[in-house]
């Protein structure tokens, strides 16, 4: 009788394992089931986001456009929106962001370049493990900061050796903003000259070459890719800031090639509207959308001129 009652347990013990496995391989199937279902609406919530940005703003732009003629909103050089008769051309802020934009690149694009010539070629392992977090320190400064630091301190001293300069100007921003850029470029550059096979470098050497002729006849060739990009993005950087151009390069709508005079960038735009008394449903407060459906085109423009460049230069090794 023992020995039945410990074949009974013994059967019992079995099919309660059994079970026990059915139910924990039941539940990691619908485990497995529910997460690439989790994952792809994780994923998919920066492109709804997309999706919902540009609804917004061409759902509010095209309402300013009823208003005001495609036309004459992007060839007209006088921008007054708070007048008796108002004018809404958006050329002044266009022609302000590129003048800025500009001006930053003529500052981060050979420093930048440079600086990522010297971290991948000449520098020892030990100095680029201390200059480049340093270097990126810069990329970690709020942009207000950088403000405040063109309007205080770069523009007070352009007049003091340019006493023609304004109190506010598009030059003082320009040339901040390319310093906030330069981590940028260089750290993008750096990655890309370092990702190149070092079998390319000692080949030139075996036939002669400087490490100068080296890094600007081989290096930067097979990295060209890497460096075109960097330079578009930090292209997109500049066109999309906001808080530097907008402390430091006021607010004065001016069509003017002249870089010592104030501007106002399309984002200085888009703050000030923002921040007024523009009421809703106005003019005014649709030109708001207007001019960032602009921006957009503008930045998603570079973005794609950017992924086009990056492939067609691309060396694969």
């Amino acid at each position: 009788m023992a020995g039945n009652s410990d074949t009974n347990k013994n059967a019992v013990n079995v099919r309660e394992m059994i079970a026990e496995k059915k139910k924990k391989k039941s539940l990691s199937n619908y485990t497995e089931k529910f997460i690439p279902t989790f994952l792809l609406l994780i994923a998919s919530i920066s492109l709804l986001t997309t999706v919902g940005i540009i609804i917004t703003l061409f759902t509010e732009a095209i309402e300013f456009f009823k208003r005001v003629p495609v036309w004459e909103f992007f060839t007209g050089t006088v921008l007054k929106p708070m007048s008796q008769n108002p004018e809404f051309g958006v050329l002044p802020l266009i022609n302000g962001t590129l003048i800025s934009t500009f001006i930053a690149m003529l500052v981060a694009g050979p420093i930048g370049i440079m600086s990522a010539i010297y971290l991948s070629e000449y520098a020892s392992d030990r100095v680029r493990r201390v200059l480049k977090p340093l270097l990126e320190i810069l990329a970690g400064i709020p942009t207000i900061v950088y403000g405040f630091f063109a309007f205080t301190f770069v523009t007070p001293l352009i007049r003091s050796i340019f006493p023609e300069v304004g109190a506010t100007n598009i030059l003082s921003p320009g040339l901040v903003m390319g310093v906030m850029i330069i981590p940028m470029i260089a750290s993008l550059s750096e990655d890309a000259m370092s990702s190149v096979p070092n079998s390319m470098r000692e080949g030139a050497f075996a036939l002669g070459a400087t490490k100068l002729e080296t890094t600007f006849k081989v290096v930067i060739p097979a990295a060209l890719s890497g460096i075109i990009s960097s330079f578009v993005l930090g292209i997109s950087r500049a066109i999309g800031e906001t808080m530097i151009v907008t402390i430091a390069s006021g607010s004065s709508k001016n069509f003017t090639f002249d870089i010592t005079q104030s501007m106002q960038t399309m984002t200085a735009y888009i703050v000030e509207v923002s921040s007024g008394d523009a009421p809703a449903g106005s003019t005014i407060y649709y030109s708001l959308y207007a001019v960032a459906a602009t921006l957009f085109i503008f930045t998603l423009l570079m973005n794609i001129l950017a992924r086009y460049l990056s492939r067609k230069f691309r060396e694969e090794y």
